[in-house]
């Protein structure tokens, strides 16, 4: 998993509230279990006609967003399913941080485990930055996981809570497996122990 330390990028606005895991990713793009090629399709059912022709007043769509990195969204993002293929999407656009006044439990939690930093802040606080996004591509923030603060593009500073573990994680870009990795040499130890303390197990 890609290492999150230091973000500077796009912040597109999408001030939509309950945006669930359905409109992230529609269920007939499910059937792959690749992470990859499912950021074309993020947001389908928002970003194309019935024909497959891009709306023009989607977020994504516009010109000033379409290299977006970060995500200032509305409250309750990530509701719905469970589908671990919305963080996947998201990632696959290209978006490392979704900020939002609240997020449903298990996207929030399968955002970590893909390189995705989930910022949940005051309502106060995501307004300030959904109009800072608003500027469009000229204006850039800054995201800081060790500071854990969001910088706007003109330099206001909002600080922000995150799982010390968690943060850890996203630091050292380890995910589920990585972090069973990083403990391979405690798990040979043990095995070659309990292969001489129990050799029928």
């Amino acid at each position: 998993m890609d290492k999150f330390t230091k973000l500077t990028g796009i912040a597109a606005p999408m001030p939509q509230v309950n945006v669930d895991t359905d409109m992230i990713i529609p269920k007939q793009f499910l059937k792959t279990i690749k992470r990859s090629g499912l950021g074309v399709n993020l947001f389908d059912e928002m970003r194309y006609d019935r024909d497959g022709n891009e709306i023009a007043d989607f977020v994504l769509n516009k010109p000033q967003y379409r290299e977006s990195e970060i995500l200032v969204a509305g409250d309750n993002f990530g509701c719905g399913s469970s589908r671990e293929h919305a963080p996947w999407a998201i990632k696959d656009f290209g978006i490392r941080c979704v900020i939002a006044p609240s997020f449903a439990d298990i996207f929030y939690n399968n955002c970590f485990k893909n390189g995705i930093l989930p910022i949940a802040l005051p309502q106060e606080a995501v307004d300030v930055l959904m109009k800072d996004a608003e500027k469009g591509s000229n204006a850039r923030m800054t995201i800081d996981l060790e500071a854990q603060t969001v910088t706007t593009s003109d330099g206001e500073v909002i600080p922000f809570e995150v799982d010390s573990f968690k943060k850890h994680c996203l630091l050292e870009g380890l995910d589920d497996i990585g972090q069973t990795l990083s403990k391979v040499a405690s798990i040979d130890t043990y095995e070659a122990k309990t292969a001489q303390e129990r050799p029928w197990v």
